[in-house]
């Protein structure tokens, strides 16, 4: 019984690596169609006249690959992501910093949100803080106590249905979700405006973390109706604002969409120590 069981041990891990490989050798992120017609247009070219050697729409899909998985650049399986000439993952990093520091994954994102605005549902929105525990430090990131360890605070703006609109800057952990909140709201409406979306007349829900005037006040200054949760803490006799309990119970969705960013390892757990890769 104990040789059968070591064979049968012996043949699970040869069939799971073989399983690994067949994934690493076939996978990818996005289809290489997408990637040619929606991202790759976009991304500036080299100066100089520079052709890299690699597939550039590999490298595309061995920077989306590390943001699912979650692994560290040095233990990237190029061999396995590469067909013909592969790069070491230092130069895949490389193509990565230098389209986060130049901002045009945020130029992609904002053209990707004009082109399909027609299908963002704005009848109400979404707001809600997230923070990402930071590994390793580095920029922005500091101690916070809930999650006892360094985080990286941000906030997300989504439609209806939980279909992710904006975020803000990123900031150190050891803040709450309304510090320099005027700062961070207008950031996302920036985002959002950019795309041709208006967000004048628009309702958006906030849990009671967000219940305080600077909230509310940037958001009458955008034509944002605040649907936020009251803080108990907080005295409201003499606030000028209403809560529709009904619209709230649908904030939920925001939650599902953290849920599916955290499904990128990558924005899970953040390895990265400077806060323009982790925000690209």
């Amino acid at each position: 019984m104990l040789k059968y069981s070591v064979i049968t041990w012996k043949i699970a891990i040869l069939w799971d690596t073989t399983l690994i490989i067949a994934t690493f050798m076939n996978y990818t992120v996005l289809d290489k169609d997408t990637i040619t017609n929606r991202i790759l247009p976009h991304l500036p070219v080299a100066k100089r006249g520079f052709v890299s050697k690699a597939c550039i729409i590999e490298i595309i899909n061995a920077i989306l690959y590390k943001l699912k998985v979650g692994c560290q650049w040095e233990h990237l399986p190029v061999e396995h992501l590469f067909s013909e000439t592969v790069l070491k993952h230092g130069a895949v990093y490389h193509h990565y910093r230098k389209w986060c520091k130049g901002g045009h994954w945020k130029e992609r994102f904002i053209n990707l949100l004009r082109e399909n605005r027609v299908s963002v549902d704005l009848s109400l929105t979404h707001t809600n803080g997230s923070h990402t525990p930071c590994t390793r430090g580095g920029e922005l990131a500091a101690y916070q106590a809930p999650k006892k360890r360094k985080t990286t605070n941000a906030i997300y703006f989504t439609d209806r249905h939980g279909l992710p609109l904006a975020i803000s800057e990123p900031m150190e952990g050891n803040h709450n979700d309304v510090f320099e909140i005027e700062k961070s709201m207008t950031v996302i409406f920036s985002t959002i405006t950019s795309a041709g979306i208006s967000v004048d007349g628009i309702f958006n829900n906030a849990d009671a973390g967000f219940d305080c005037a600077d909230f509310r006040r940037v958001y009458n200054a955008h034509g944002v109706i605040a649907n936020v949760a009251e803080n108990p803490k907080y005295d409201h006799e003499d606030a000028d604002s209403c809560f529709e309990e009904e619209m709230y119970k649908e904030r939920y969705v925001i939650e599902k969409s953290n849920a599916w960013m955290d499904s990128f390892r990558t924005l899970l757990l953040c390895h990265d120590t400077t806060a323009s890769s982790w925000k690209g």
